[in-house]
């Protein structure tokens, strides 16, 4: 990896120059809260050497120049959610947060756009679409602490991507700062184009290495009137994992299908306080929601999926009310109760080899000692299996290599069935090694000629997605 030059006095003259002094904090008590995401285990934290808070684009120009003069880099943090430790400044340098860039510049009612900085939370955004009648279809589990700006660097998915699609597909155009320092605009808002390359699509999803997002055009769309959430419970893990197939097979084009294996069914009740929750015991969660713009569709789609459901299986179908939709975005949140060191996985498959990664998951992971059995929780209805692993009181050494181990057999799955290992989460510098001995040579090739390309000086967050 390069070797970096250390923060100096002259830089930080000339960053408090340019952002403010109370906006460039070296405190040692302020860097310690950087040195982490939601990264628990801290042979993985890192301390920045200073953290800087811009408030525009120009001042973020002005830090990624800086950075490049001195030869210091920069890792961007929006909410300091990644589970993939992606807003970990794994090279120390500077760690830029984009909480003061946090204004909805103007949301357009005739045109269904909203102009949003990059620091804005995504559940304010849902909030304002809502409250005009419009939906912006984003919707990860951490909505209430992510910021948009992390959203699109890592094109996250979340609950609603099985009908709309991920953060990608709710984009027209960004701002963005180059690794060099220039402020440049990529994508327009229109309904296709075909005018070179697709700029903006590249961006997202690249992790704050090809550039920092600092200002974004979101689509909205006209709000459902009539909406269901369905609870179907399992006593079997066969009979719930099934039953996504033929629910996607049925036409009834639900906007989610979520999953949460018994282990998460307890252990969110727990962390919620939530005892009553149904079937707390034995039950295996399938969450659906369906959306439509007349009500006489939506009573013959809950129907339908209320037989679906029943004859698949089900020992008990109910309303999904929002103690249930708690449940399943604070899955994560819950786990810390169990073990105060743990790792989320992140793969992807095919929608039609979800049931047979689940099994061969649950196969897997009894030939390792986890003190835990493995928890599986997904976004079923696109493909993407959240599976978690937690420490408990394994050793450093066992519960390294026991990782790595399950690791080899799941990817290598995976792979075969032509999925990835990350549908959401990204890969940070989490899975940074694996990265490199899963993808195809060719296409990882192309990617580091990309990078180098653009960040000829490897000043934007080095040491996420591979090595240079």
């Amino acid at each position: 990896m390069k070797t970096y030059n250390p923060f100096c006095e002259e830089m930080l003259a000339e960053l408090q120059a340019a952002l403010g002094a109370e906006n460039v904090w070296t405190a040692a008590d302020k860097l310690d809260q950087y040195k982490t995401d939601e990264e628990t285990d801290p042979k993985k934290f890192h301390l920045p050497e200073a953290v800087v808070l811009p408030a525009s684009a120009e001042e973020v120009a002005a830090v990624v120049k800086l950075c490049n003069k001195y030869n210091v880099p920069v890792t961007v943090r929006g909410g300091g959610t990644s589970l993939a430790d992606g807003a970990i400044p794994v090279c120390g340098g500077i760690v830029l947060l984009t909480e003061r860039m946090n204004k909805i510049i103007e949301m357009n009612t005739e045109a269904m756009y909203m102009i949003v900085e990059a620091g804005v939370r995504t559940i304010d955004i849902q909030k304002m679409a809502n409250e005009a009648g419009f939906l912006y279809a984003g919707d990860p589990c951490s909505a209430e602490s992510c910021q948009i700006g992390g959203n699109l660097a890592t094109n996250a998915g979340g609950n609603k991507a099985v009908r709309y699609g991920v953060t990608r597909n709710q984009v027209y155009c960004l701002e963005m700062v180059t690794p060099t320092g220039e402020i440049v605009e990529v994508g327009a808002r229109l309904k296709k184009c075909s005018t070179g390359y697709c700029m903006e699509q590249l961006v997202m999803g690249s992790e704050g290495t090809l550039g920092i997002i600092t200002k974004a055009t979101l689509k909205l769309l006209p709000l459902a009137p009539y909406r269901f959430d369905m609870l179907a419970v399992f006593d079997e893990p066969q009979n719930a994992i099934d039953v996504v197939p033929k629910l996607i097979k049925a036409g009834v084009n639900p906007t989610s299908i979520e999953y949460m294996d018994n282990s998460y069914v307890r252990s969110t009740a727990d962390y919620l306080d939530f005892k009553a929750a149904p079937h707390y015991e034995d039950g295996i969660y399938v969450i659906i929601t369906v959306e439509t713009y007349n009500e006489d569709e939506l009573d013959l789609k809950m129907e339908q999926l209320n037989d679906l459901c029943e004859e698949a299986g089900a020992v008990d179908v109910l309303e999904a009310d929002d103690r249930i939709w708690s449940m399943r975005r604070n899955c994560q949140e819950s786990v810390r109760l169990i073990s105060l060191v743990s790792l989320t996985d992140d793969i992807v498959v095919p929608v039609d080899k979800i049931a047979d990664t689940i099994k061969k998951i649950m196969e897997i992971d009894k030939k390792y000692p986890f003190p835990v059995p493995a928890k599986i929780n997904a976004h079923v209805g696109d493909g993407n299996l959240h599976v978690v692993l937690c420490k408990g009181d394994l050793s450093d050494e066992d519960w390294e290599k026991h990782v790595y181990d399950f690791h080899k057999e799941v990817y290598a799955y995976v792979y075969e069935l032509g999925g990835r290992m990350a549908g959401e989460h990204g890969i940070g510098a989490k899975k940074l090694g694996y990265m490199e001995e899963f993808t195809p040579a060719g296409e990882l090739d192309l990617m580091k000629k990309i990078k180098l390309a653009w960040d000829p000086n490897l000043i934007l967050n080095p040491g996420k997605i591979f090595n240079m």
